[in-house]
Parts: C-alpha cells; structure tokens; sequence
C-alpha cells in the first residue's frame, strides 16, 4: 500500500515508495500512533498534540485527486528527510484488508478511530453510505485491530463517539443517560459504540469510547454550522457576500475547542483501564446567541443578512445537548481551556483574515471560487 504523498505539484512528493514494516527493536522508545480521518479537524489537532509529546504519529488519508491535507500543513514534512514524525497512508474506513496491511506495517502502540461521514444533515441523505463508513467502518477496524492482537502484540484504541447519540434524551447527559439518536449518523455512531464496548469485554481489548460533545475551531469544516456563520460573516462585512441561510436557529449545543478536547482523548488511552467519557464544557448555546457574539465581532447585525432555508432543518431535530464531564474531570483531571465567547473569537478573527486574502485577491483580479458559507 502506498504511502500518501502531502506534496504539491511539481515537488517530487507524489509518488513514494513504502518503507518497510517498522520493528519494536527499531524504535524501543518511541511510541507509534495510528489516526484514522487525520486529515479532519481533530485528526490535524491530535496529530500535533501527539508528536510535541515525540510520538511517531501515521494517518490514514482516503486517495483523491485533489490534496485533502491542508490542515497538515504546520506539522508535514517531505518523507525524504530523517526524522520525520508524521507519515500518511493511503486507505478507507470503508477498506477492511487496507487496513489490516496498515496495521501490520506501522505497529502502533495507539489506534485512535476518528474516521466517519460526519455531517449530521448529510446523513438522511446519505444514510447508507454514513452507516457503511461510520458503523461497519468501525467493525472493519475492530476486526483487524483483533487480528492484529491475536499473536501477543497489544495496542491501545480510541473510538470517537458523539453527543449525537443522547439526541432526544433529556440534558445534562452522562455515560449513564440512555442513548436516543435522532439521524442516521447519530444511529451509527451507537452502534460502533456498543460495536467497541463488546470487543472490549469480549477480546480484552484496552479500547476506551469518547463521547465528546461539539468542539469547533477555525479548522472547522464551512459546512458545519458555527465554520459557515463565522466565514459568511466576516465575508459579509468585506462586501464578499450579501446573505448567509441557516436553519434552526433554536438548537441548543454544548461547544467546546477542538484542541482542547484531543488532549482527553489521549488522557483516556494514559488510564490503567478502559473506560467510556463524556467530554463536554456543561454549556449549553443557541445557534442564534452563537450568531449574536460571531456579529458583534464583526461589529453587524446578522438580522439584516441571515435568511432561512427549509434544506437545512433536520427531519427529526436535536433540541438541546449539555455534557456533564465530571468523570474524565474526576478520573484523570481534564477540564476545558478555551471558553464559548474565546471559540467564537478566535473563530472569527481566523475567518476575518481569510476574508481579507480573498478581497485582496478579487480586487487584483483574481477569481475566488465561491465559499461554502454561501451554499
């Protein structure tokens, strides 16, 4: 299996070959870790986190014919250079014999599973897909994670869960509050939770689930709804755009940053047993106050540009998600960092230079396709 190039064009990086399987004798120190969905928002933060702490860190990047890597960038090396800390590779969630060959040439001491079709309102669109990729996707794993296991080597696994799962159930939500999914992706994400739970219990597997709570940042994909308000915003305010459509303005959700949230996942692989988390801040924020701080931030009144688009409104809603986080605060001391009106404006300061980039380049000519906050 190839490894992923993370080059641009003309820099020689497109086509590398596979180094061969990495040995524990090789690197009896160092610990490796594995990321499926790395090249997300929380795969890029927990990368980082993971190689200052001198982690040899492989992603698992799905191949396209346009570079999907971005959010690499700051800790991306050529892999022609020694001492490179990050190495990607080609696969898919969705590929069950990939990745056993992934796991067999890395040898990682941690697995984190962050893979996952994620976007809530895609979801009903794209129901099977979302349960092949986030359900059996984690089954895949699971699988090969106990095939791996089965000569005597041991790892430790992460399974990304979501607040999506308590849905309908009454907040605050704990690990003790039944699961009440309200889409598809919220269905499969309980099913790869009770998929791990039992090959925890049934294989012995060190494998802990997070249910982490919505965190955001400025890598924050533009279709997810706090990324799209503070883009069209701050574009709005340079004249870039006239209108941002939205939907319910009434759902409640408990937003944390992402970069503080990656640390618990790594805290819970740290635990002498596996366990199941809740991470969250306790908050919980309308989409309209999260729209009220983005706008006095850009000094607007988002009543004069924001319109609603029945597209957008989910068939079966979430009212409200608030986490209660006190067993990973009690069990191993994490707590968030960065507060709901800190995200927002780091958010939007992010969003505001981009925009700044984009009026430079339109006014020197220069054709800026169209950003997903307008769609």
């Amino acid at each position: 299996m190839a490894v992923a190039a993370h080059g641009r064009a003309g820099d020689g990086a497109d086509k590398i070959c596979m180094n061969p399987p990495m040995t524990r004798s090789q690197e009896p120190t160092q610990r490796r870790a594995l990321i499926t969905g790395i090249s997300g928002q929380d795969g890029s933060f927990l990368a980082e986190f993971l190689i200052k702490r001198g982690y040899q860190v492989h992603g698992i990047v799905r191949r396209a014919s346009t570079f999907t890597t971005e959010r690499l960038d700051s800790i991306y090396a050529d892999p022609h250079n020694q001492g490179v800390k990050l190495s990607l590779h080609y696969g898919d969630i969705t590929d069950g014999a990939g990745l056993r060959r992934i796991l067999e040439h890395t040898a990682p001491d941690e697995v984190y599973n962050l893979a996952a079709q994620s976007h809530v309102r895609v979801s009903f669109d794209q129901a099977e897909y979302t349960a092949d990729a986030v359900a059996t996707g984690t089954l895949r794993l699971l699988e090969a994670v106990r095939d791996y296991i089965s000569s005597g080597r041991k790892l430790r696994m992460y399974q990304a869960g979501s607040s999506e799962m308590f849905g309908a159930a009454p907040p605050p939500q704990n690990e003790l509050t039944p699961f009440y999914p309200r889409s598809p992706y919220a269905v499969s994400k309980v099913a790869a939770h009770w998929y791990a739970v039992n090959y925890r219990e049934a294989y012995g597997l060190h494998l802990s689930n997070g249910l982490l709570f919505n965190h955001e940042s400025p890598r924050r994909g533009e279709t997810f709804v706090t990324r799209k308000i503070t883009r069209a915003l701050t574009r709005i305010k340079l004249g870039l755009q006239k209108s941002l459509y939205l939907g319910n303005l009434e759902a409640r959700r408990d937003w944390g940053y992402a970069g503080d949230y990656v640390e618990a996942m790594w805290l819970m692989l740290q635990q002498p047993e596996p366990d199941d988390y809740v991470i969250a801040t306790g908050e919980s924020h309308s989409v309209r106050e999260f729209l009220d701080l983005a706008a006095a931030e850009c000094c607007l009144d988002w009543r004069e540009y924001v319109k609603t688009d029945p597209r957008y409104f989910r068939p079966t809603e979430v009212d409200i998600l608030c986490g209660d986080a006190s067993k990973a605060r009690e069990r191993f001391g994490w707590a968030p960092k960065v507060s709901f009106s800190n995200l927002v404006k780091m958010m939007v300061e992010n969003d505001m230079e981009l925009a700044e980039q984009e009026r430079t380049l339109t006014r020197a000519g220069h054709i800026v396709q169209r950003g997903a906050s307008q769609r």
